[in-house]
């Protein structure tokens, strides 16, 4: 019972004109919403989570199908989208992208109209590449809303970022949702955005991008720290310093892991490849060279091993504010944190990542649904 009248607390809190305005909205970048949008959002997806809780069903798209394309590997995002899917009552079908035929020439805005006729949600992980794989969704996009059109049908089909070379929009929105329920207001809160040492393989630098270009338009004082030649895509971190100073948060960057944990009330100690080397890998996966492609990972690893001491271990914790330890996983334990911190943070993380199921739930609900607050409180 309490959790049901959690849910009608949050159903009374929701604007039902700002959501109404969400309607058709696709996510493809966070910074592409206005902060009070993503806040309706956040507050949406409160409330399924609360409906989900209290045991209240949301089959509000049944025999309905929900297809998501991936390029990368992936277990938390893969889950969520199914999951999401099968509460609101449709059908989940996950598949890899090599079994596209993207590689056999079909373009991205084949790719969207044709996923797109046989389906009522669209979701893409396209994030290994700098300056792809948010350019193939915007085209995917393309493709099934010209079509969309030109048949003269009235269907929504959102299409949702599942990570890209720029962003992690589910991830970082999940870790705003955690943040809320953790901490209510934002405004001033401290939280650390750190590379860490992995030597597992260069990984994507969206996640990073995506904390420092949302977490700033919530008044938060972001620090991020790197070591030398660890940068982001210069215009995120100009996104950044510009959402900070509208929010009347903070936004500092730095090359000391330790200056950027001191008093932080949260950790997010994350890998990424080096910056020239992912730029290199550009060029290399346009030819199809995979023994440059090859080499390019070795010396990124390389590079790796030189940042050793950048980790998330119980001293520099100890530096911080008693900090909420996060992170999107899997984390290389041993390697971006240390063994004892990752036993003590289990629990948060596992809360930290469901709230992807919930967030994917709003995304396509508000996106396809007319008068859903409406329906979700009659089904209260």
């Amino acid at each position: 019972m309490s959790a049901a009248l959690t849910a009608a607390e949050i159903a009374r809190a929701i604007d039902p004109n700002a959501l109404e305005s969400l309607h058709g909205k696709s996510m493809l970048l966070t910074s592409d919403w206005a902060a009070d949008e993503i806040a309706t959002l956040c507050q949406t997806a409160e409330l399924f989570e609360a409906l989900d809780r209290a045991g209240v069903k949301t089959p509000l798209f049944e025999h309905q199908l929900n297809l998501a394309v991936f390029f990368d590997a992936s277990t938390r995002t893969k889950s969520s989208w199914a999951g999401a899917s099968a509460r609101l009552g449709s059908t989940p079908i996950v598949f890899d992208g090599s079994s596209t035929q993207v590689s056999h020439g079909e373009t991205a805005e084949e790719t969207g109209a044709m996923l797109g006729m046989n389906s009522h949600a669209l979701g893409f992980r396209h994030d290994l590449i700098l300056g792809e794989g948010n350019t193939f969704m915007r085209s995917a996009k393309k493709g099934i809303d010209d079509y969309l059109a030109a048949s003269g049908s009235e269907r929504v089909v959102p299409v949702v970022n599942l990570q890209c070379d720029v962003d992690h929009p589910t991830q970082s929105l999940a870790d705003l949702c955690w943040l809320r329920e953790r901490f209510g207001d934002l405004r001033g809160k401290r939280i650390a955005v750190s590379w860490a040492y992995s030597p597992s393989y260069a990984k994507p630098l969206s996640v990073p991008q995506g904390l420092i270009t949302l977490l700033t338009r919530f008044g938060m004082d972001v620090r991020l720290a790197h070591p030398e030649g660890y940068d982001l895509i210069p215009e995120t971190v100009e996104q950044a310093h510009r959402f900070a100073a509208e929010s009347g948060g903070a936004f500092t960057t730095g090359g000391s892991m330790d200056e950027a944990f001191a008093d932080a009330d949260i950790v997010y100690p994350k890998s990424w490849g080096p910056y020239d080397l992912m730029l290199e890998r550009v060029e290399a996966n346009r030819r199809g060279d995979r023994e440059a492609l090859a080499a390019i990972e070795k010396r990124a690893l390389e590079r790796n091993r030189r940042h050793t001491d950048w980790i998330c271990d119980e001293r520099r914790m100890g530096l911080t504010n008693e900090a909420l330890y996060m992170h999107c996983l899997p984390a290389d334990i041993g390697a971006e944190v240390s063994a004892g911190v990752m036993d003590g943070a289990r629990v948060d993380l596992a809360r930290e990542a469901n709230k992807k199921v919930y967030v994917v739930m709003a995304l396509l609900a508000a996106a396809k649904q007319r008068n859903l607050l409406g329906i979700l409180e009659e089904l209260l």
